[in-house]
């Protein structure tokens, strides 16, 4: 909206250009979505469903009580300053009502007493996922870029929506699982967010810089970038009420869209591979206890046994590890190993 404002009164009001300029407008949105959602949290945190503790997590106790379903407050924010800043496009509009329904579902099992089962999560997360595939790709074929293949490849929506699908849905339940720590959720996702964000920006929607890596352009690449930022701005103002010790949690209704839109600006930039290089702390942490009772539960096959999952309840159970340790240390990994992990990407081609 605020882009095509910028555009009809550039020619009578100087100022108003800046609104033509995505990177203005990235950082007015990342700005207003920080300040908002710091302002609106603790007016609004006292109509959330309160916690009930996680049945086998490790200092469960300490967060039984204090408001839950924070996403509920934060990403209708994010949703709102994305329609003011991103240029419009349908399938953004379409992303966005994506996201609304998986904050909406993942509220609802915020509120509920008993929590929906994994399988009905976990259904209505493949559902998502289909969807979001679908709109990424609009049904056309989509050129992604690979390791070891130095051109880029054109491949059919339908293989497209069968590759994409698995990767948001892992996605969506690898930040869910990582939720377990003040702050940790939000900073990992955010720092990954951020990461995908500068790629989008800065290499596959920059034309001369794709085109000297070898990578195709895409030329949404700095809108979906906006919104990456925005986001980032959001989970900042959250930040501020959930670092340790917190005093809201962002729950199911922050965890499920939050992984749903680190999935699909991965997908947006062309290389699925790109969640193993930004993510790969959410991944591990997250996503290898998926893998271990998958196996266990459909196959009777026991793997990493002595290992407690998510890793963060391992860490502090069995190493001692503090909160605010887990969250610095996995904090330091994963910004220290995401740019020699991009680095590789873009050069083994």
């Amino acid at each position: 909206m605020l882009y095509y404002l910028g555009h009809v009164l550039a020619d009578s009001i100087g100022p108003f250009r800046l609104l033509a300029s995505y990177i203005f407008l990235a950082g007015l949105g990342t700005a207003v979505a920080a300040l908002f959602t710091w302002w609106l949290l603790p007016r609004c945190w006292h109509l959330l469903p309160k916690d009930q503790g996680r049945e086998f997590a490790v200092d469960a106790e300490k967060s039984i009580g204090k408001p839950v379903g924070a996403g509920v407050i934060f990403i209708p924010v994010f949703i709102l300053a994305s329609l003011l800043t991103v240029p419009f496009e349908w399938r953004f509009i379409e992303s966005l009502v994506c996201v609304a329904v998986a904050m909406y579902v993942g509220f609802l099992d915020d509120r509920s007493e008993t929590g929906w089962s994994e399988y009905q999560l976990g259904a209505v997360d493949l559902v998502i996922a289909v969807a979001a595939s679908m709109i990424i790709c609009q049904l056309q074929p989509f050129t992604v870029w690979l390791p070891l293949f130095k051109d880029s490849i054109e491949i059919s929506p339908l293989l497209f929506i069968l590759g994409a699908t698995p990767i948001i849905w892992l996605s969506i339940n690898a930040t869910n699982c990582t939720d377990g720590v003040d702050g940790l959720s939000a900073s990992l996702s955010g720092m990954a967010i951020l990461f995908v964000g500068a790629i989008l920006y800065g290499i596959v929607g920059h034309a001369p810089i794709s085109s000297y890596l070898l990578v195709p352009h895409y030329p949404l690449g700095a809108d979906w970038a906006i919104m990456a930022f925005v986001l980032v701005g959001c989970l900042a103002g959250f930040l501020w009420h959930n670092s340790y010790p917190s005093t809201v949690l962002m729950g199911d209704a922050g965890s499920r869209p939050l992984g749903l839109m680190l999935g699909m600006l991965v997908l947006a930039s062309g290389n699925p591979f790109l969640i193993l290089v930004v993510a790969y702390v959410v991944l591990v942490n997250g996503a290898t206890g998926l893998l271990k009772v998958a196996l266990l539960r459909f196959f009777n096959i026991g793997i990493f046994k002595q290992v407690r999952y998510p890793l963060h309840d391992h860490v502090r159970h069995n190493l001692g590890w503090s909160n605010t340790q887990v969250l610095v240390r996995f904090m330091l990994l994963q910004a220290v190993g995401t740019p020699i992990l991009l680095v590789l990407l873009l050069k083994i081609r």
